[in-house]
């Protein structure tokens, strides 16, 4: 069987095959999970060997595919956490709405040359389905790979869609444990974890990034004026109002109380500072209906990613510049002159 169609597939053409076609859009779909380039996860991990033993493969893997880097989220049989996306099989799968099978790499011209196949793992056979988000882009896929060619049956490419169904499933568990239920920002743990993924991304490459840190001046006395669930719904607007200005690789965090971060991505200081300013502008504009006279304004403190040791020591210096502004009277941004020496 070349190819079979799948209940994902068939349900996604609903959507339509123009998203397909969308890699900018299926790029800030998969940034919407915050997953790829993340340490494996149990809950993957269990998918991934019920599968391999199921349809008695030695491979079984969660693929997600970035602009130029297919993440293995999870694997069985091999080790590593990445490759380049144009060697990997899950390139092509991305690209239908129905599982792609390949029952001989070495008969496939698209493959029979793929360094994959001619070495290890000595590819042969492979079957995957792809993971389409809710909003319709497949962002990767749940493949199963064998070392000897063979035709993958109906019924197994039935079970790869109730289990990609699953991986799909937990993603969104995974993206609603890592939201702040009032604001919607990111939870302190998410925001903690892509702050560590850039600083990875620097040591490995050098590649820029900016934090910003800002908080609500005098919340306090808002709570105290109009009770903590008019509080909460002055935090709700500003996170809303910050939405409107940021870029969706960009993470916005609610990090505690009222308390945010912000994470720039591929942006120096100068460029995160011009960004602080538009937030400033952009918080001190929101209106209350139900208090006209009340005007909500926030300082920022700005810190661009440079040799720190840890998650930590850039958020510290966020926080320096940060209370900076607060001492020179608030409603102010302060971009970070020095970052701490490494031991």
């Amino acid at each position: 069987m070349r190819e079979a169609q799948s209940k994902i597939g068939r349900a996604a053409f609903a959507i339509g095959d123009d998203k397909l076609r969308d890699e900018e859009g299926r790029i800030a779909a998969l940034a919407r999970y915050q997953i790829a380039g993340t340490p494996r996860e149990e809950s993957f991990d269990k998918i991934t060997a019920l599968v391999r033993d199921i349809l008695q493969v030695p491979i079984c893997a969660v693929t997600l595919l970035d602009r130029d880097r297919q993440w293995l989220k999870s694997i069985q049989g091999l080790d590593g956490t990445e490759t380049a996306r144009d060697v990997a099989f899950c390139n092509h799968t991305i690209m239908k709405r129905e599982a792609m099978i390949v029952p001989d790499a070495t008969l496939d011209a698209r493959f029979a040359s793929n360094p994959f196949v001619t070495g290890d793992p000595r590819v042969r056979s492979y079957a995957g389905v792809p993971l389409c988000s809710p909003d319709g882009y497949n962002i990767g896929s749940l493949c199963a790979v064998d070392t000897m060619p063979r035709d993958f049956t109906a019924a197994q490419i039935g079970i790869l869609d109730k289990f990609a169904a699953l991986v799909v499933n937990e993603m969104e568990l995974r993206t609603i444990a890592q939201r702040d239920f009032l604001t919607g920002a990111g939870s302190r743990r998410a925001f903690m974890e892509a702050a560590q993924k850039l600083i990875d991304r620097y040591d490995r490459n050098q590649r820029v990034s900016a934090l910003v840190m800002f908080d609500l001046d005098h919340f306090k006395k808002i709570n105290d004026r109009f009770g903590h669930q008019y509080g909460d719904k002055v935090l709700k607007a500003v996170a809303d109002a910050c939405d409107d200005v940021l870029r969706s690789s960009d993470m916005l965090g609610r990090l505690g109380g009222e308390e945010f971060g912000i994470l720039l991505p591929e942006m120096d200081a100068d460029a995160a500072f011009a960004v602080a300013e538009r937030l400033r502008t952009q918080v001190s504009a929101v209106r209350f209906g139900w208090a006209d006279d009340m005007r909500v304004t926030a300082s920022f403190g700005v810190a661009a990613l440079g040799a720190t040791q840890s998650v930590e020591d850039w958020i510290a210096v966020a926080d320096g510049a940060l209370y900076r502004a607060k001492r020179e009277g608030r409603d102010k941004s302060v971009c970070s002159d020095h970052l701490p020496a490494l031991a």
